[in-house]
């Protein structure tokens, strides 16, 4: 009967261990001492205490380094603050992070999908901080993600993106840094937008080819929609409005919805995924008869960028994407 008792204490432990880690974790009441969220968290002697999306109170490591991010915009905000995750979410359709992070991330390891965690894989790591928002099926786990390390959920979803960024760099203590990097943005959009010249007001497309057919993409106040808008470019009446999700199919039989003036093209992966795409596309009946194809305005790019759920790394890529193809330049 002894190793039955024991079997029983040993299992007793281990549950009241887990939830001592999820209370300790939590730091919604605003009473925990920095102490027990150092020990949640794996986090240094100092702390700050900030208010995520959700309201929630979390206390999280005032100069993190082991950072996770379960989200492609808290992946893409945290390296352009200079940070480099120890973990981080595959990409939309793909196997590693975003082909257009995959460089600057490539010592991240992968422990989530946009559908959900690994939280075994995740734990190994010992993160002192782990950053996403409501784009990522992560966001189910919170309480569990709470028990492994200090964990802000940084925007709700289809938050605008510079508000998100700024969130993100707030967990990081880089607020100071997001406003300024902003500020850069804005300038070369405002840049931009004065050498459109004939292209100034143009109909853009933005579209997503994928098993032979395309998607709408980047609609509302997403990185690729805000960015046209600033631009002062219009969309195709199809493209207007806030998106119903994160891309909307159209039809072969009304391809012509997506023609205007410049369509930019891609698929989930890289340029050169959407240049294979391309090439099917244009075998497509139809395709030939679009007003961009004819005035050769279609232009494929690094469709992980436009198509992610993107921060400001993606923000610049579009706006480099559109300054190189209507201005040259």
């Amino acid at each position: 009967m002894f190793p039955t008792r024991a079997r029983r204490r040993a299992a007793l432990t281990a549950t009241a261990l887990a939830a001592a880690l999820v209370l300790a974790g939590c730091g919604d009441d605003g009473k925990k001492d920095a102490g027990g969220a150092d020990k949640a968290g794996g986090a240094g002697s100092g702390t700050r205490r900030i208010t995520d999306a959700q309201g929630r109170s979390v206390t999280v490591p005032a100069a993190p380094k082991k950072v996770v991010t379960l989200s492609e915009p808290t992946l893409d905000a945290a390296l352009a603050l200079g940070f480099q995750p120890i973990g981080a979410t595959a990409g939309r359709g793909q196997k590693g992070v975003s082909t257009y992070l995959a460089a600057k991330a490539k010592n991240a390891e992968v422990v989530a999908t946009v559908a959900e965690p690994d939280l075994e894989k995740l734990a190994t790591l010992h993160p002192d901080l782990i950053l996403l928002d409501e784009t990522t099926g992560s966001k189910r786990v919170l309480d569990k993600l709470q028990a492994i390390a200090p964990t802000v959920l940084t925007a709700k979803l289809n938050e605008d993106w510079k508000k998100a960024f700024v969130a993100t760099a707030d967990a990081l203590d880089k607020k100071p840094e997001a406003e300024k990097e902003l500020a850069s943005f804005d300038a070369d959009v405002a840049a931009a937008k004065s050498k459109l010249g004939a292209d100034a007001g143009a109909v853009t497309s933005v579209i997503r080819w994928q098993d032979g057919a395309p998607s709408v993409v980047g609609k509302g106040l997403g990185h690729v929609g805000s960015t046209l808008a600033a631009l002062g470019l219009k969309r195709p009446a199809d493209q207007q409005g806030a998106s119903i999700g994160h891309s909307e199919p159209v039809s072969l039989e009304k391809l012509d919805t997506i023609d205007g003036d410049w369509l930019f093209f891609g698929t989930l992966g890289s340029r050169a995924d959407g240049e294979t795409a391309y090439a099917q596309a244009r075998k497509v009946p139809n395709f030939s008869a679009l007003k961009a194809e004819r005035k050769k305005h279609v232009v494929v790019v690094e469709g992980s960028a436009w198509n992610s759920s993107g921060g400001p790394i993606a923000a610049r890529t579009v706006l480099d994407d559109v300054t190189k193809a209507l201005t040259g330049s």
